[in-house]
């Protein structure tokens, strides 16, 4: 996945930051979006989905601080970076303990920047990704029969064939005919790969 699939978003109150940031991480090849107040930045987080974050820890609306952690409130936590001053260490541990992934002291190096962008990126790169996959999986999911759906909860408890066509009342065969299609439907090439996927999706057996 490329840096332009993922948008950095740079929430910070002061424009010339704002700018500064945006030509830096746009002249290297990430797409980016800026926001001039923490509050505007939230109203629009839920709807992020191929995003990270970085922000200024001392801002007049809400501080870094406390956008992270209403990030966290409200289920919209990105792959983070706080910018701090001189002397806002502890606040800047303070906004780890809420969900950032790193920070920058002031002045700091493009390189540094970039390095700490790209690691937030690919974090959030691997997140989409993972999205994806399982809503893929949960597709798969809503292809399959009731009956399918019923012997697959069998097949992920461990269970027989035997065992599944005695709880279901159909025969151990008609179990094979069913297992062999869901499987096909879930493109689970094996009894571990099947059970993996119900298990990054959360499914449950809908008989259980």
């Amino acid at each position: 996945m490329s840096n332009v699939d993922v948008v950095v978003h740079i929430v910070d109150d002061e424009e010339a930051v704002r700018n500064s940031l945006a030509f830096l991480l746009g002249t290297s090849g990430f797409a980016v979006r800026i926001h001039e107040t923490a509050t505007s930045f939230l109203a629009i987080a839920p709807s992020i989905r191929n995003g990270c974050l970085i922000t200024d820890l001392r801002m007049p609306d809400i501080d870094g601080v406390e956008l992270l952690r209403r990030l966290g409130e409200i289920g919209a936590m990105l792959p983070a970076i706080v910018i701090t001053g001189h002397g806002d260490v502890q606040m800047a541990v303070e906004a780890m303990k809420n969900g950032a992934q790193d920070f920058i002291e002031k002045p700091f190096s493009e390189d540094v920047l970039i390095g700490s962008i790209t690691k937030a990126v690919d974090r959030a790169a691997a997140r989409l990704q993972g999205e994806a996959a399982n809503d893929a999986i949960l597709a798969r999911i809503a292809s399959l029969s009731e009956r399918e759906g019923q012997v697959m909860g069998g097949v992920v408890a461990g269970k027989p064939n035997k065992t599944i066509a005695f709880d279901l009342g159909i025969s151990p065969r008609t179990v094979d005919v069913y297992r062999a299609g869901l499987m096909g439907k879930m493109q689970a090439k094996s009894l571990p790969e099947l059970v993996r996927m119900a298990m990054a999706v959360g499914w449950k057996d809908p008989t259980a």
